[in-house]
C-alpha cells in the first residue's frame, strides 16, 4: 500500500488522506465494532469503549490472517464531540496499544446515537492483505 500525501499538503495527524492498493490480495470488510465486551457490557467512558472496539477489530483481523497494518479505511461514529475531545489521551493510548504507528484514511462522524444506547462509538474497517 502506498500512502497518498501531496508534497504541498501538511501531513495529517492520526490518519492518512488516502492509500493506493495495487495487486492481487484479500479484502476484509468488518461490520462496525462498538465498545461492548464479549458479555455485552460497556465501560462508562469513551476512551475505554474505543479501546474495546479497537481490540475487537484486531481480533477480527487476526481471524482473517491480517493485522492493523492491513487496514486501508476506518469510519468512526461517535455520539459526543465533547466526550471524544476529553478522551483524547486515552484514545491515543488505546490506538498505540492496538494499531501502533498505522494511520489509515479515517472518517469521523458525530451522530445522535447508536442502536445500543450504551454505545458511544462504533468503528467500521476495510482492510487489504496483499497476496504473498
Amino acid at each position: 500500500m502506498r500512502i497518498l500525501q501531496p508534497a504541498e499538503w501538511s501531513k495529517p495527524r492520526g490518519f492518512s488522506h488516502g492509500v493506493v492498493v495495487d495487486g492481487p490480495g484479500q479484502w476484509i470488510v468488518l461490520a462496525g465494532q462498538t465498545g461492548g465486551d464479549d458479555k455485552g457490557d460497556y465501560p462508562a467512558d469513551m476512551a475505554a469503549q474505543v479501546a474495546v472496539a479497537l481490540q475487537r477489530i484486531i481480533k477480527l483481523l487476526a481471524e482473517a490472517g491480517a493485522g492493523p497494518q492491513h487496514i486501508v479505511r476506518l469510519t468512526w461514529y461517535l455520539t459526543s464531540r465533547s466526550e471524544y475531545q476529553a478522551a483524547g489521551a486515552g484514545i491515543g493510548a488505546a490506538w498505540k496499544e492496538t494499531l501502533a504507528r498505522n494511520f489509515p484514511p479515517s472518517t469521523l462522524l458525530y451522530i445522535d446515537g447508536l442502536v445500543d444506547a450504551r454505545a458511544k462509538v462504533e468503528i467500521e474497517v476495510t482492510a487489504f492483505v496483499p497476496q504473498a
